[in-house]
């Protein structure tokens, strides 16, 4: 596996493959590696020539009272991880090198990043769209892969490849899941040995609003059930949002007649404190 650091030495490299026909694959990540990311890697290895991956902590998505300095992070664990899996190319740029001094450019998708976790982490999504495009003008991915646990990000991902007519697929693969259903992430860490004996109350949450929607119930009633199996659990400190939304829009359907909503699906969508742990979690759930 080539490990480079320096972004014109990924750019160089990226050109040979592309010039050789090579297909890139590509998962960006912050590390930190769990069963999550590495099911994104084997679809990559299945669908690509190369296999890319990046690992870089992105500063600018975190606002200025959240978990950047403690973000989990394991270098030595990710490199092994990734050399069992025989990935081709490992980017892992520092900090000054994708924002060196001066730096001043920021990418916006309008009218989807201000909604949900865009609401209580304003700049988050800037931080995003902005280093996942400079990634992919490093790396020039045939396709890039994304996990559906954070649908929010892949939904302004491909609105802003869309916009900006970049010739790059995304790709949106299913979210994966601990034996009680607790949607795999590296922000799971912060949880207690007793917060995650009861944390798969956030699947089961949704699975009871799913089976509303699914027996005929209207938006109101399945956002209210959502919410109240959340509730019942006592290590839940506070819900940020907990509704059914348009999958398209991001809109909250709680005051939409289901009778005459058009679209064939909606998504159940999350986002609370569970302890210290920031969670998050969505089901998209097709209608009769």
């Amino acid at each position: 596996m080539d490990i480079f650091s320096e972004i014109d030495q990924m750019q160089r490299q990226a050109s040979i493959l592309t010039r050789a026909g090579k297909t890139i694959g590509f998962v960006p990540t912050m590390g930190y590696l769990h069963e999550g990311h590495l099911s994104l890697i084997r679809r990559s290895r299945a669908e690509n020539d190369i296999t890319v991956v990046s690992i870089f902590v992105n500063p600018i998505q975190f606002g200025p009272n959240e978990d950047l300095d403690r973000y989990p992070r394991d270098i030595e664990g990710d490199i092994e991880k990734l050399r069992a899996l025989n990935v081709d190319v490992l980017f892992l740029p520092s900090m000054k090198e994708m924002y060196p001094e001066g730096y001043k450019t920021y990418v916006i998708v309008e009218g989807l990043s201000d909604k949900l976790c865009g609401a209580f982490r304003p700049g988050h999504f800037r931080g995003v769209t902005t280093v996942v495009l400079k990634l992919f003008n490093i790396v020039k991915p045939t396709r890039a892969y994304f996990g559906l646990k954070d649908f929010q990000q892949t939904l302004i991902i491909k609105q802003m490849v869309r916009d900006l007519n970049m010739d790059i697929q995304i790709i949106a693969c299913p979210t994966i899941r601990e034996h009680d259903g607790l949607a795999m992430s590296s922000r799971n860490k912060y949880l207690t040995e007793e917060e995650r004996q009861g944390a798969g109350i956030v699947y089961r949450a949704l699975l009871n609003a799913a089976e509303k929607l699914k027996e005929g119930a209207g938006f109101k009633e399945a956002a209210s059930t959502l919410r109240e199996t959340l509730k019942s659990s006592p290590h839940i400190r506070e819900i940020q949002y907990a509704s059914v939304y348009d999958p398209e829009t991001l809109d909250d359907l709680t005051d939409v007649d289901v009778k005459i909503y058009k679209k064939p699906e909606v998504v159940l969508a999350v986002a609370l404190y569970y302890g210290n742990a920031r969670l998050i979690d969505n089901l998209l759930v097709k209608l009769r």
